[in-house]
């Protein structure tokens, strides 16, 4: 008996032992994965730039700048060595912005915009990438915030604007939802909804590397399930729409002054996001 009780023992010790090797190189794997990665988080507007669209009740720039404060927590949880480039209300130019991104190797830089336009039904969330080498961590940040968040799918969209087009390294610009309209703003004034979209960028973040060419339809994903997401490229013109552009270009031309000040009211409107 004692020695059948020795040899129980033993046997526990083992397996406790065996536990405790395979939680440190789960642990040590996952460390692996933010080693030596610097995220650069950039939250959209600031300062004197509220975003949005004039008259717009909630300023853009306030809600951009906590989730990404939000987000620079959650990620620095996690072991990732985090760059904001700003971590109050200041205006920082687009080209100070690329240059911060630019200045880091191994980096990854995310900016966090809310959308905004004159018609309130708009509603959704859409995920902006330029570069090839950008679409796995668009496909996985737009794959998860879409999942936790309570708002459809707009899509990701290629799109030249300056902060994606200019950096060197992969570049994502997420639209977390519109405020002009008036279900989502009420989701984006709560702490909780800023939380829980910081959450959902920093699991893109994380599966950025485990993006696969599957397409699915599901919204559940693990590590090794992660979609890669179909796309609209925003960045040609069909020379059809380009024939109209100058055909369109040509009547407001003749158009009189008292229609032509209306017409610049509506491209002011039209034009708001200075990351365009």
């Amino acid at each position: 008996m004692p020695r059948n009780f020795c040899r129980r023992r033993w046997s526990a010790a083992s397996l406790l032992a065996t536990l405790f090797i395979c939680c440190n190189s789960t642990a040590a794997q996952t460390d692996r994965t933010s080693e030596n990665v610097t995220v650069v988080i950039d939250a959209g507007h600031g300062g004197h730039d509220r975003g949005g669209i004039p008259g717009q009740r909630i300023a853009e720039k306030d809600m951009t700048l906590d989730v990404a404060q939000r987000l620079r927590n959650v990620l620095a949880a996690s072991g990732y060595r985090v760059v904001m480039t700003r971590d109050s209300d200041v205006f920082v130019p687009l080209g100070t912005r690329v240059a911060i991104a630019n200045s880091y190797r191994n980096a990854i830089f995310v900016c966090v915009h809310f959308n905004a336009t004159k018609r309130m039904g708009a509603s959704g969330i859409e995920t902006y990438f330029y570069s090839r080498d950008s679409l796995p961590l668009a496909s996985a940040i737009h794959h998860f915030v879409v999942g936790g968040a309570p708002s459809a799918s707009r899509g990701v969209r290629r799109r030249g604007y300056y902060v994606l087009r200019k950096t060197s390294i992969p570049a994502v610009l997420v639209e977390c939802g519109f405020l002009t309209n008036p279900t989502e703003a009420a989701y984006a004034q709560t702490a909780s909804y800023r939380q829980k979209l910081a959450e959902e960028i920093a699991a893109g973040v994380r599966g950025r590397n485990s993006v696969t060419g599957t397409l699915s339809t599901t919204r559940v994903a693990t590590s090794e399930t992660i979609p890669l997401q179909p796309y609209m490229d925003q960045t040609k013109v069909t020379s059809s729409e380009h024939r109209k552009s100058k055909r369109s270009h040509k009547k407001s031309a003749r158009k009189k002054k008292s229609s032509s000040k209306s017409t610049g009211s509506e491209a002011r409107y039209a034009s708001t996001d200075p990351e365009a």
